[in-house]
């Protein structure tokens, strides 16, 4: 069967339409690895995805009869481009079903080049479900994502360019697995040619139907997939890509979607390119594995296969990479409820850099504040809760709860009819480490602190939202105390979303 794909790769017809990508260093992760890392940047092909090598093979390969009739697909977005590409390059009528959950930007990517496009489910398996019941009632031509024969030629030929641009005899090829077309083809290649490559698959741990298909030496079907990395959100595999993947792929490697919004932030910092989800997987998998196994010294791939990013998504990227990357910890902190206690848990805090610090005054001896620490090395956080609990610091350690870190960083504070005389004001100060400490050693401590919200976003300014309580009479001394600080500041007490939901 390997005699089979050799042949059918070998004569493939991608390179109408697709360029051989480069092999790229990545000397930052590199360094950071310690072994010596490159990036096939699949996500350069004229649809920014490895996708359109799978799909134009395929449709260069349809007959006379099969063109006019036109042809159909199911895909979560980066095929569905790849055949109305292919459509539009060979003049025929493609229909493309998408799940609705499907990113805005490669279901106009499609439109924009002829294509009809249905939106239809939450994933790609329900999309294709309504394809094939489309197909049967137009006559249309199905063209798969993954489980063709062909497609999984086409995906082959990244393993073609892989043998010629890499110099090292041995090396790791990290590559990402959805239906498993992709992995099947650089695979059955790579192996055929030189059985000392290891090819390593990596899968979402929300979205991994090829590795629970290995385990149970059978093709399952998934209840349900994660839809972050909806590139690779399928409940079932292959046929054809689960024989090949069983027989060529050498291990599986599962991620977490922190691990991958770290990976985009990797691979940006080395490309200065934006991957999607799917095309940081394979990235997120070497590290893992790297980790897991203590590689140093050695040759490692990963295919950078799609930049399909929604720019809305950026956001959330941005949070989770941080804690993808282990460089920030999360901690609800118990401090005395009274003035100057900020203070002191900054100054105590030491060369920390404070990344969020959230706080709401409540009629208690004690409050509890949400603080947010920027880590030079993941070991640094148990350090920073051993030190903070020896100086009689009550912490709770949330870096891991999702509940936390999605939902109740957000929702720290509430109404506080306690809090008399309060005044609102926000305010500006340039940020640089320690800079959140130094704006409270400014703060005249004659008024007590009854909120605080600070979140450092990698600013030239760090912005603040601060309570002060301050009786009428004191209000001069108070403006005074202001313009010796020097900061930008707006009085904010007559704002209508604070009186809405904090008076």
């Amino acid at each position: 069967m390997n005699l089979e794909y050799l042949q059918r790769i070998l004569t493939s017809r991608v390179y109408d339409v697709a360029i051989e990508t480069p092999l790229q260093p990545a000397p930052r992760l590199s360094s950071r690895l310690n072994n010596t890392v490159w990036f096939k940047r699949e996500d350069l092909q004229p649809i920014f995805s490895f996708k359109l090598r799978g799909a134009y093979n395929r449709m260069a390969h349809l007959t006379p009869e099969e063109r006019q009739r036109g042809v159909i697909t199911a895909s979560a977005g980066n095929h569905a481009q790849g055949v109305a590409y292919a459509g539009q390059h060979l003049g025929v009528h493609a229909v493309i079903v998408m799940p609705v959950t499907t990113p805005e930007i490669k279901v106009l990517a499609c439109r924009v080049r002829g294509a009809e496009v249905v939106l239809y489910g939450d994933s790609y398996s329900d999309a294709e479900a309504h394809a094939y019941t489309l197909q049967a009632e137009l006559g249309l031509t199905f063209i798969h994502p993954y489980d063709d024969p062909l497609v999984i030629a086409g995906q082959g030929t990244i393993g073609l360019e892989l043998s010629r641009q890499m110099r090292a005899e041995r090396y790791r090829v990290f590559v990402p697995i959805g239906g498993g077309g992709l992995a099947a083809g650089i695979a059955v290649f790579l192996k055929s040619i030189n059985p000392h490559l290891v090819v390593v698959g990596v899968e979402p741990d929300d979205s991994d139907a090829m590795y629970q298909s290995l385990r149970a030496g059978e093709r399952v079907t998934l209840a349900q997939v994660g839809i972050f990395v909806d590139g690779v959100a399928v409940r079932r595999v292959g046929a054809h890509s689960f024989r090949l993947v069983r027989e060529f792929v050498d291990e599986i490697v599962r991620v977490s979607t922190d691990e991958v919004c770290a990976a985009i932030k990797d691979v940006f910092d080395d490309t200065r390119a934006i991957q999607e989800p799917a095309g940081a997987l394979a990235v997120a998998g070497m590290k893992r594995y790297v980790a897991e196994r203590g590689l140093a010294g050695e040759a490692l791939v990963a295919l950078t296969c799609g930049a399909n990013m929604n720019f809305g998504r950026l956001r959330h990227v941005a949070e989770r990479a941080e804690l993808g990357e282990q460089r920030e910890a999360l901690f609800a902190v118990t401090i005395p409820e009274r003035p100057g206690s900020f203070k002191r848990f900054c100054r105590d805090l030491g060369q920390h850099n404070i990344t969020e610090f959230n706080y709401r005054y409540a009629p208690r001896a004690e409050a509890r504040i949400f603080v947010g620490i920027e880590l030079a090395r993941p070991e640094q956080r148990t350090v920073t809760l051993n030190q903070l609990a020896a100086q009689g610091y009550e912490v709770l350690d949330l870096t891991n709860n999702e509940v936390a870190i999605v939902h109740l960083r957000h929702l720290v504070g509430g109404r506080a009819p306690e809090a008399l005389d309060e005044r609102l004001y926000s305010f500006e100060f340039p940020e640089r480490p320690g800079a959140l400490l130094q704006f409270l050693e400014s703060l005249d401590e004659s008024w007590n602190i009854s909120l605080f919200h600070y979140r450092n976003h990698g600013n030239a300014h760090g912005r603040v939202l601060a309570g002060l309580q301050v009786p009428a009479a004191d209000v001069p001394r108070f403006h005074a105390s202001l313009a010796r600080l020097g900061y930008r500041y707006v009085d904010e007490s007559e704002n209508p979303a604070y009186r809405a939901f904090l008076t």
